[in-house]
């Protein structure tokens, strides 16, 4: 949202995806209206008037009669003053309102019943803004099947579907433990396809002839995917338990999911902030040869000394923040096992300043100082040296979704959407924690790698790490319960130093879930970290040895 933010800011007809418009539905319009396919995107992003604008421009361009609807009431980032002046926090850590000359972005996360309202009224293409990802399958639905806005399982049910193939095809074999299994077809990889029924359950598939594969540990790895609580997973519609869920296999490429609940919707929407929060820059070299890691690492102190003191020399601030990491010699694996002898790294050097000539003279240092650098060190320029980019940091608050009035644009008509819960509802009680596995009597065990007994996929949430794993079987769980412990995984994890660890159980797809506070250095855009996205650190955690009995190892 920052960067489209950025965009608007340069040109007031920019700011949506742009890719969506030229590359998805420039070349298909006439498909589109020959077969009456009906699309519903979030390609808006901060300027979806914008991007319905030219979508019209196109269709009349062709010749043809579709109508396009706008979604609006997200953008709050006119309110900026009256956030700051009223004592909004952040909802994690508690930090004040950043300032408002620095703010790029203010999005509230709207539902689906505006999506909903759009398609009833007749449009074929809906454009929205932010919403959850989820709402864009979700506002077909409650057209399609008229589900009331009290329909809580149903809800449940399809934001699930939706919160399935909103990462594409991360379903169908993208980013899957197995991913050998699938690596002859990813170049033709398909995305997948959901056959949505009234009760909310719904047959994930994909394109017959397409690569990749729909099974259930494709399916089960993306229903765990950065959803933090299972059991309050909080969208604008409906707040879901996935706990007690099933993942079936029906045939070849076809997974039925049921099982989905819900309850009703809290009264506040949550709202993220993009704001400037000083320069980053970094830099990438490699070193081979005996003892590479030992002489990145002393590169490394080396071009650190040399930027503070010519900091310093310049009367400037020093860096806010430093980031030296290196690959190649599991040095990503902590204290879980002693580091390789590495005779290849890669070294990765970046800071944050509060200016960008502060960043700046540590991209000339890194230059400067390799012809004083031990041996063996070589940079790869071909795209030339790296320049300072803007750190954009997330601020999350919730605003009481009274005050976020939600209309639909049409072509010519305005629709007032009332994007609230029922008054008649009364809050549910939260669910039950599902009771523990326990282990059975004593028998001879065996010790095998994690990966050998699960799935896993990992992801994130502003600076919180979220992993999922999943049993293979579901006669595995209670060892797997017993053996990751918060304990083990905060352990497994330490050299990131989590703030606190929560673990959840999911008894209906056979799963664990955990979310690792504060180690994502800020997360996203605003980390200097390699991964600042938690993307791989399902793989650090499927590496941990766990003892199970030798007999269940058969049924795998």
């Amino acid at each position: 949202m920052s960067i489209l933010a950025r965009a608007r800011a340069k040109d007031s007809d920019a700011g949506y995806a742009t890719d969506f418009v030229d590359a998805v539905m420039a070349p298909n319009l006439a498909t589109l209206a020959e077969q009456g396919v009906r699309v519903v995107s979030n390609a808006g992003g901060v300027n979806p008037q914008a991007c319905a604008a030219r979508l019209r421009q196109l269709i009349a361009e062709a010749g043809l009669d579709l109508s396009v609807a706008v979604v609006r009431g997200d953008d709050l980032v006119d309110r900026a003053e009256c956030f700051a002046t009223t004592g909004v926090t952040e909802q994690f850590t508690g930090q004040p309102f950043p300032p408002a000359g620095r703010i790029a972005s203010i999005n509230a996360y709207l539902g689906a019943r505006p999506i909903a309202v759009a398609l009833e009224s007749g449009a074929d293409i809906v454009i929205t803004g932010r919403v959850v990802d989820s709402a864009v399958a979700l506002g077909a639905c409650i057209h399609a099947f008229d589900w009331q806005i009290d329909a809580y399982d149903r809800l449940a049910g399809g934001s699930l579907a939706g919160h399935v193939l909103e990462c594409s095809t991360q379903a169908t074999g993208g980013n899957h433990t197995d991913w050998e299994t699938v690596a002859d077809s990813l170049a033709d990889i398909g995305y997948p396809v959901a056959e949505i029924a009234e009760d909310g359950s719904f047959v994930v598939s994909k394109p017959e002839g397409s690569g990749g594969a729909v099974t259930v540990g494709t399916v089960s790895e993306q229903l765990l995917y950065e959803i933090e609580d299972p059991q309050a997973y909080v969208l604008p519609d409906v707040v879901c338990d996935f706990s007690d869920v099933r993942v079936e296999q029906l045939g070849a490429d076809r997974v039925r999911v049921a099982g989905a609940r819900g309850r009703p919707p809290t009264e506040t929407l949550k709202a993220s902030v993009t704001w400037a929060d000083g320069f980053r820059a970094g830099q990438l070299v490699f070193l081979y040869g005996d003892r590479a890691a030992d002489r990145a690492r002393a590169f490394a102190a080396a071009v650190r000394a040399r930027t503070e003191r010519l900091l310093a020399a310049r009367d400037l601030e020093p860096m806010i923040e430093w980031c030296v990491e290196t690959f190649g010699d599991d040095a990503h694996y902590g204290a879980f096992g002693e580091a390789p002898a590495a005779r290849e790294v890669t070294l990765k050097i970046a800071a944050r300043h509060g200016r960008p000539e502060g960043v700046g003279i540590l991209l000339r240092e890194v230059v400067g100082a390799a012809l004083a650098a031990p041996p063996g060190l070589t940079l790869f320029s071909a795209a030339g040296r790296p320049r300072p980019s803007p750190v954009v940091r997330l601020f999350s608050f919730l605003v009481p979704r009274s005050e976020v009035r939600t209309s639909v644009h049409g072509d010519g008509d305005v629709l007032e959407v009332a994007d609230t819960p029922s008054a008649a509802a009364l809050p549910a009680p939260a669910p039950v924690r599902p009771a523990e596995p326990t282990l059975p009597d004593a028998e001879e065990l065996v010790e095998v790698p994690l990966v050998r007994l699960a799935w896993a996929r990992s992801g994130d949430k502003g600076d919180r790490a979220n992993i999922g794993v999943i049993a293979r079987a579901p006669e595995l769980l209670p060892w797997l319960w017993a053996a990751l412990t918060v304990d083990a995984v905060n352990a497994r994890f330490a050299h990131f130093s989590p703030s606190r660890i929560e673990r959840f159980l999911l008894p209906g797809p056979a799963a664990i879930n955990f979310v690792l506070h504060d180690v994502l250095g800020g997360g996203g855009v605003a980390s200097l970290r390699n991964d600042p996205q938690g993307k791989g650190y399902s793989q650090l955690l499927l590496a941990i040895p766990v003892r199970v009995p030798a007999r269940l190892l058969e049924v795998l």
